[in-house]
């Protein structure tokens, strides 16, 4: 089911450099409203994982289908632990290896973690990003942030703040402009629930990475999911 937010606000573009940047978006996600942000991949939509008001807004300003999850952005890699029960060992290679950087993990979620951030599923997605800016914006919330890139779902994700305006300006509060993201694509997506593990969505660490560290096969999964 897809319930979309009719657009409502003047969306504020603000500098991500700019010293009042980092509060004004707590601010906005601290009363449980949908941030846009820069990472190392495409632009991003926050909000806080915690606030099931706030994750319902965050699909509605997509057009999000309710059964797709929302990955976790963390602070730091040990924050793994306060979204799963058991981290394997294996995440903790690949964290040390990939992260932070463009892999995103699926594990075993804590009951805590709403079923509406994982679509009803017992899994949850977890990334450390290579920006300081959603690692800082989960330092500051203490919690991780549940994200989604900036995008009316179905369409490509943005590499520019100007491409999240166009397409998701007046449903959302603050769009923060940190520039081109380096990658300008979305993260590999690796389910490490699956035996043997198995890539989701293709990104920029391949399979054949992946093997190498974790020393036995991975399967690759054809298609994709919008982040």
């Amino acid at each position: 089911m897809v319930t979309e937010e009719t657009p409502s606000w003047t969306t504020l573009v603000l500098r991500a450099e700019v010293p009042e940047a980092l509060e004004e978006a707590l601010a906005w996600l601290r009363r449980g409203e949908v941030v846009a942000f820069p990472t190392d991949t495409v632009y991003g939509l926050g909000v806080r994982m915690d606030d099931e008001a706030a994750v319902e807004r965050l699909y509605r300003v997509k057009g999000r289908p309710s059964e797709l999850a929302l990955p976790l952005l963390l602070a730091e890699a040990a924050d793994m632990e306060r979204v799963c029960p058991e981290v394997p060992a294996g995440a903790w290679r690949l964290a040390e290896r990939f992260w932070p950087g463009p892999l995103t993990l699926v594990l075993r979620k804590r009951p805590e973690v709403l079923d509406r951030v994982t679509g009803g599923r017992p899994t949850v997605a977890v990334r450390l990003p290579d920006h300081p800016l959603p690692r800082n914006l989960a330092r500051g919330l203490g919690r991780p942030l549940a994200s989604s890139s900036a995008n009316r779902s179905g369409r490509p994700s943005p590499a520019t703040a100007e491409e999240v305006r166009a397409q998701l300006g007046g449903r959302l509060p603050l769009i923060l402009d940190g520039g081109r993201c380096p990658l300008a694509r979305p993260s590999t997506l690796l389910d490490l629930t699956a035996e043997p593990p198995r890539i989701l969505r293709a990104g920029p660490i391949s399979a054949d990475e992946i093997a190498a560290v974790l020393g036995r096969e991975v399967m690759e999964t054809s298609g994709g999911q919008d982040g």
